[in-house]
């Protein structure tokens, strides 16, 4: 054992005044990308997007814009633009150049900010909007048709290539930013057709008379075109996200009033199915972690429906209130609130702070859905109704929870008998493998590190919970010991920090029946463990399909693809093409992969060895019980090679729409879905 002196400090590690860097102008976000969008994937590219449209949407909301378009363009570039005012271009009075300029140059800068000329509500709190897409764009070309004449000023990475200047006349208004995000900062630069097309079917939704066209012209994509304008507005939108739905109240529920420079609308409507889908906005951001806005909203909504119930004699005097639980299963709803100061939890905007919205909620809500119940005494009942057969519901779940969530199984007392436990009791470097049937389970609990890898195999398919409640799901043997399993309960009593392991990884077959029981599971966590999704806990496993030998050299390829380009390698072909070097033999069993072939004499032997190592063998993997421990370590549950895909719900709407077409009782839109995407299938395993 060596001895290690302490090496003194040099000089230059000393912490003073000189230590303190200063970053201007824009530097602080291309330094700190993720602080201002996000992160720097896919998302955090699609943000600069809804940035720059989010500019548009405040004109259309301060009654000067009526139409926003979305172009996007060759060579990774996007254009967007509306026909509002134009961003001002005169000499700003503190930066002492353009106004435009200002805007595009300096992080708080911008309309939102003050008492007059600029906005009275606006999406954007913290005025970098324009400016942070400006950083992180390697160029970007501002165009504003204002006071007769077209304004122009180009950019590259955020400094300005030449002042504004006039360009032309013009009898319009209007801006139009043209950029092309920046590669050296951006991991992703492909922007996504449906992400798009669907943030910006929510945004006309929510912004009625406004009309916005997004098209798509890359040369290398089909060339679509598509318009937007809902005249019906937050109403239309609950009407399209019930569509696959039965509904309660044939009459949907709808309030757009003002108070105090506060404008609440809200729209409702129910329907048979056991799942609540509310989704909140302030000035059309939409608040992913809810906030005051919906906090008011429940309380009125549960309040109000007891008081009508009461009133009505539907519930005696001695019997118990409706909870906020049953009163919100089957419910569809939008709350959108405008405000003239928002106070937003961090640049995201996920959760909405401003307590006075709380009471405007409570008040404007409260009394439009009091009168709405008198008025439409049908659609009162069906409510109530369906309300009522939720208290059933959950009290016979409760009564089943008391019975199979006990203390101590949830803490470990009594885990399941098929579970195969890990050694550590440290939840975040513990992870769960939810395998499918006993024989996978077994490769899995003979080649997984024992000591943070546990093994829970699942006998068949678990019921779709899509069309269950609670207490149905719990008297099924599967979805009970995956519960007591996790350790952290489950629905409203899901308590994320008693979650046993921090990697949930679902780990099933890559064909028909794998991909259902994969479908079922995330319907399983989606509906009812909706935190753990959220927070990043749950995988799902990537197994290879192939595995390619040639001599003693063993390569697994994740898809066709992949599979073509190893064969390549090994100095074959692609299947279903002549003229490769080596012999290719495709199989779906290892014992098939090498063609037999007795011989009588040494030599024969000799020469079959030698062809055969000349060969290239592929096996195409029909399931994880195929695999021997070993490979399925090394393929698949080994941290340092295995891949896996992260589960997360970008948006929330598109989500649960999915999941009620593609899960629910309906099959009429299940049918339409399939018979639409039919032909996108590459590969069916029938």
């Amino acid at each position: 054992m060596t001895d290690k002196k302490l090496a003194k400090k040099p000089a230059a590690s000393s912490y003073d005044a000189e230590s303190i860097t200063v970053l201007e102008g824009l530097e602080p976000v291309r330094k700190r990308p993720g602080m201002y969008i996000g992160s720097t994937s896919a998302s955090g590219l699609h943000h600069l997007i809804w940035e720059v449209v989010d500019n548009g949407i405040d004109e259309a909301m301060a009654g000067h814009a009526t139409l926003i378009t979305v172009i996007l363009l060759d060579n990774g570039l996007v254009e967007v633009s509306d026909n509002g005012r134009g961003i001002p271009v005169g000499i700003h009075k503190v930066t002492k150049v353009s106004a435009l300029e200002t805007v595009l140059t300096k992080l708080h800068a911008g309309g939102k900010f003050g008492d007059g000329g600029g906005y009275k509500v606006s999406g954007g709190l913290h005025g970098v909007g324009v400016s942070v897409v400006n950083a992180l764009s390697e160029y970007l070309k501002a165009e504003v048709h204002r006071e007769g004449k077209v304004w122009l000023q180009e950019y590259e990475r955020g400094k300005p290539l030449k002042k504004v200047k006039p360009i032309g006349n013009s009898k319009k208004t209007g801006t139009i930013i043209t950029f092309k995000p920046d590669s050296q900062i951006l991991e992703e630069t492909e922007f996504n057709w449906g992400t798009i097309l669907d943030r910006l079917r929510q945004q006309a939704y929510l912004t009625k008379g406004i009309t916005i066209e997004v098209a798509d012209r890359r040369k290398n994509h089909r060339q679509k075109n598509y318009k937007f304008y809902f005249e019906g507005g937050i109403k239309a939108y609950v009407k399209s996200l019930n569509r696959n739905n039965q509904v309660k109240n044939e009459t949907i529920f709808y309030i757009d009033k003002e108070v105090n420079d506060t404008r609440v609308e809200v729209a409702l409507q129910y329907n048979d199915g056991f799942n609540e889908t509310v989704l909140a906005f302030a000035n059309n951001i939409i608040n992913a972690e809810g906030g005051t806005h919906v906090v008011g909203f429940r309380t009125a909504l549960t309040r109000t429906l007891n008081s009508y119930a009461r009133t009505q004699n539907l519930i005696k005097e001695k019997e118990e209130n409706l909870t906020g639980e049953d009163v919100r299963e089957g419910l569809t709803a939008i709350i959108s609130v405008k405000l003239t100061n928002p106070q937003f939890e961090g640049q995201t905007k996920g959760k909405l702070g401003n307590a006075d919205v709380k009471t405007y909620l409570e008040q404007i809500f409260g009394d439009g859905l009091a009168a709405f119940l008198q008025e439409n005494p049908r659609e009162a009942e069906a409510i109530i109704a369906k309300c009522f057969l939720s208290a059933q519901a959950r009290i016979a779940a409760r009564t089943a929870r008391a019975s199979i969530l006990r203390k101590g199984a949830l803490e470990g007392m009594t885990l399941p008998g098929k579970l195969a436990d890990c050694s550590s009791r440290k939840p975040e470097e513990s992870e769960l493998y939810i395998v499918e049937g006993d024989s996978a389970g077994g490769s899995a609990k003979q080649g997984r590190n024992r000591k943070f890898q546990a093994i829970l195999p699942l006998r068949g398919k678990i019921l779709n919970v899509e069309r269950a409640r609670l207490d149905k799901m719990l008297a099924n043997n599967e979805i009970k010991n995956l519960v007591i399993a996790l350790g952290a309960n489950i629905d409203e009593q899901f308590d994320l920090a008693k979650l046993r392991y921090h990697r949930i990884i679902i780990m099933t077959d890559a064909d028909v029946d794998g991909a259902h029981i994969r479908t079922l599971l995330l319907t399983l966590f989606y509906r009812h463990f909706n935190a753990l999704v959220g927070n990043g806990n749950l995988y799902i496993a990537q197994p290879p399909l192939y595995q390619i030998k040639k001599g003693t050299t063993i390569r697994y390829a994740y898809n066709d693809g992949e599979k073509d380009r190893i064969v390549k390698e090994f100095g074959g072909l692609p299947a279903g093409k002549a003229g490769g070097k080596e012999e290719v033999v495709e199989s779906e069993s290892e014992e098939d992969t090498v063609a037999g072939a007795t011989s009588e004499t040494t030599e024969a032997s000799e020469a079959t060895k030698t062809k055969a190592s000349a060969r290239i063998n592929i096996q195409r993997y029909k399931g994880l019980g195929e695999m021997n421990p070993q490979q399925l370590w090394d393929t698949t549950m080994n941290p340092e090679t295995r891949v896996m895909k992260q589960v997360n719900v970008d948006d929330a709407a598109l989500a649960n729409e999915i999941f009620e077409m593609l899960m629910g009782a309906d099959v009429a839109p299940r049918k339409h879905f399939i018979q639409t995407h039919a032909k996108k299938v590459e590969n069916l395993d029938i």
